[in-house]
């Protein structure tokens, strides 16, 4: 019998439920404010402006008390990478999932209780939580205060520019969460991964 651990304790599953909510919140909104008109509107332009706001300000916060905690507990560890043969690994665990776990080949980096995260999941998460939400928050932030936003940038209207790193980091925060989620119905059974993250217990 496969050995319990727990990995996911309560402030991060507290965490990681409101987080997946209001990024959802923003995903549609954005798309709303993005592309509504006059003939078609997901939500009323004026409400899509105000709750996506809202959803920005409350995930700044969220993802501010997640980088504190993420330290203070140690959960910071299960993130750490050694660059030594990481290329390899990434193949390695690309291949699993393009081929592996079809196959029913076991994982070539299973969860233990000092690995959470395989090394695509550790690059995966890096990227998104350490470089894409500061950008996303920064540049959201920045588009609430238009007025600290540098108005030319070699040539280009700097509002523009924020917004379209705005919209492309979030695009990039979109497709990370379809991945993850269907990451996540990989385990076995299908709703396994999902019920480590609801009672904490892998």
């Amino acid at each position: 019998m496969a050995e319990k651990l727990y990995l996911y304790p309560l402030w991060l599953r507290v965490w990681h439920g409101i987080n997946a909510l209001l990024i959802i919140a923003l995903i549609v909104t954005g798309i709303s404010l993005q592309y509504s008109n006059t003939q078609f509107m997901i939500i009323p332009f004026d409400l899509s402006v105000s709750y996506h706001n809202i959803s920005g300000i409350i995930v700044s916060v969220n993802y501010l008390l997640f980088f504190i905690a993420n330290f203070i507990s140690g959960n910071i560890r299960f993130y750490r990478i050694s660059l030594k043969g990481l290329f390899q690994q990434l193949i390695r665990q690309s291949m699993y999932y393009l081929s592996g776990m079809f196959k029913g080949e076991s994982s070539p980096y299973p969860v233990t209780a000092d690995r959470k995260f395989n090394p695509l999941q550790k690059v995966a998460y890096i990227v998104v939580m350490y470089v894409f939400m500061p950008l996303v928050i920064i540049s959201g932030i920045a588009l609430l205060f238009p007025e600290t936003i540098v108005p030319r940038v070699f040539g280009f209207s700097g509002i523009h520019l924020t917004a379209l790193l705005h919209s492309a980091v979030g695009f990039g925060i979109s497709l990370f969460l379809i991945i993850h989620v269907y990451i996540s119905t990989t385990g076995k059974p299908i709703s396994r991964n999902f019920k480590s993250i609801m009672t904490g217990w892998h």
